[in-house]
């Protein structure tokens, strides 16, 4: 990537960030909206996180990982803290491996 892209990258980053706290008080958005936006955004999120719990080098990563992903998930609604979903998700991960589950 040449550092010209880069440098634009960082500006619109910049600007999309700074026109949040500007922006706040002058635009007002629907409230089916702003709750479309909410939906959107963890929809986003979910996707990235089975994206990258699911593949690897554009093929499957194995089940080791996705099961880790799947102990975080659960002590996440458990409300766990989240050194504890960390290490848990992590060490099951470790543990398949080590077992020779791909």
């Amino acid at each position: 990537m040449s550092l010209l892209a880069i440098v634009v990258l960082a500006a619109g980053t910049y600007a999309f960030r700074i026109a949040g706290p500007l922006l706040r008080d002058r635009i007002r958005l629907p409230e089916r909206l702003e709750r479309l936006l909410s939906i959107a955004a963890v929809v986003l999120l979910v996707a990235l996180v089975v994206t990258s719990a699911l593949t690897e080098g554009g093929g499957f990563a194995g089940w080791a990982r996705p099961a880790g992903v799947l102990v975080a998930a659960v002590l996440a609604l458990r409300r766990a803290p989240f050194p504890v979903i960390v290490v848990a998700a992590a060490a099951t991960t470790a543990l398949l491996r080590l077992a020779g589950l791909p």
